[in-house]
């Protein structure tokens, strides 16, 4: 039974995991490959604050962040994943391991620790949160519910859109990757929730009812959804921009086959998997497609060419040779370029847009991205929170905000979630490895 504790709001993994992959074929060698750029960052020492020193900050932690900003551990908890502020204030973070909300009541000021409660319990894998005025929209695994919030209570729990699929789904076996959804809510009352795809390689979630590797629409209100956009693998960020229009920062495929003329077509090379395909940053419209399983988006300057630049910003497709190596599949060619970009298997997981006025400093408004690291990339991926500018309607490259989190022999002792910009104007940070919410205070 699911439980709402509606008396008081009770205070108190989407990216790919080893555990969920398909056998794929052997890796067989290994070159150093081309990191993000970012501006210059310092080093700071992340200070727990009284009753959150628990390991891993039973030792000094240090974070590279833009100079003069600060990090203190505000909160632990087991696996925070995705969060959402409430009309009035409170945190609210979703736990799809323990089928629950926390809510969290900032203290007097920011050297005080929050209070922690359970906001709701008894859900299926909640992941996804989303406000649109004093209604809480939540995703849980095989549907998106809505709560009403008010005076710190959350009451009248309403199943808007229903019949996603997930491991109970008959069809699927209990075979599914990506089953965690993220949900918006557009200002006409739109809703948009993702639909993960079953695995690495699954083109029969194309054709699928309902559609699946699909960000998928439902009216205001709720109903019956249908397909957005499609071709969108593990689509966990979502989030409405500035103007209204729908992005998502996607986690693409594993161990992709080099798909030029050569000695090394068809073969899964490390030198080639470590930065193929991007992990996409996309502005959607109805219909769009982000070609997954048929094409890749590539950030080869020179495709082809072997130890090429890479960039990241309105990057073309192309085919997949193992799942439409004719073409016949789908044009690659004819799907719009995308938007923006990161590193192949950066892995990321929540998206929001800090906004009115935006981060302080020189960086104002944009999207804030929860970067949680690679799972099978060699060397690893490195988690961070990145930062990608709002100007002229559109996101600019990705900048790196608080990186840190992996040490130089690839072991990690944080690994970032979801950035929000609070209303004091720090930035929260979710860490499901570390177990904790991290208060960042940003310099002017």
């Amino acid at each position: 039974m699911r439980k709402l504790f509606g008396a008081a709001v009770v205070l108190a993994l989407a990216g790919c995991s080893a555990a969920t992959q398909k056998t794929e074929p052997a890796i067989t060698t290994v070159e150093p490959s081309v990191a993000p750029s970012s501006a210059a960052l310092a080093s700071t020492t992340v200070r727990p604050l009284d009753g959150t020193g628990a390991a891993p900050f039973d030792q000094d932690r240090k974070l590279q962040a833009p100079p003069g900003w600060t990090v203190t551990v505000w909160a632990r908890m087991t696996s925070p994943r995705l969060l959402a502020w409430t009309p009035d204030g409170k945190l609210l973070i979703s736990r799809p391991k323990f089928g629950d909300v926390l809510a969290l009541t900032p203290g007097a000021n920011g050297d005080a620790p929050p209070t922690q409660r359970t906001a709701v319990s008894g859900l299926d894998q909640p992941h996804g949160l989303a406000f649109a005025g004093n209604t809480l929209y939540l995703a849980e695994s095989d549907q998106v519910d809505t709560f009403a919030y008010a005076d710190g209570k959350l009451t009248g729990q309403k199943v808007v859109v229903g019949g996603l699929p997930d491991a109970k789904s008959p069809e699927l076996g209990g075979a599914y990757a990506h089953a965690l959804k993220s949900v918006a809510v557009a200002k006409d009352g739109t809703i948009y929730v993702s639909v993960g795809s079953t695995g690495n390689i699954s083109a029969e979630d194309r054709s699928a009812s309902p559609e699946r590797a699909t960000i998928l629409k439902a009216p205001a209100g709720g109903g019956t959804p249908t397909v957005f956009a499609r071709g969108v693998r593990n689509g966990t960020g979502l989030a409405i921009d500035p103007d209204g229009a729908v992005w998502t920062a996607v986690n693409n495929r594993d161990n992709i086959e080099y798909p030029h003329e050569g000695k090394d077509q068809g073969k899964v090379e490390t030198w080639y998997v470590n930065d193929h395909p991007l992990e996409p940053l996309a502005r959607l419209t109805q219909g769009r497609d982000l070609g997954w399983p048929y094409c890749n988006p590539d950030p080869d300057v020179s495709p082809g060419e072997k130890g090429t630049a890479l960039a990241y910003t309105k990057r073309p497709f192309v085919r997949d040779i193992q799942t439409n190596a004719d073409g016949s599949k789908l044009d690659c060619a004819k799907l719009p370029p995308v938007e923006q970009g990161m590193g192949a298997h950066s892995a990321p997981l929540g998206l929001s847009f800090a906004t009115t006025p935006g981060l302080g400093g020189a960086y104002g408004q944009g999207a804030l991205v929860g970067i949680h690291g690679s799972w099978n990339r060699h060397p690893p991926r490195a988690p961070e929170v990145s930062f990608f500018a709002w100007r002229d309607g559109t996101l600019g490259p990705q900048q790196t905000l608080l990186t840190g989190f992996q040490g130089a022999d690839g072991k990690r002792w944080g690994r970032p979630v979801m950035a929000v910009q609070g209303p004091d104007k720090a930035l929260y940070v979710s860490d499901d490895l570390a177990g904790a919410i991290y208060r960042v205070t940003i310099g002017s």
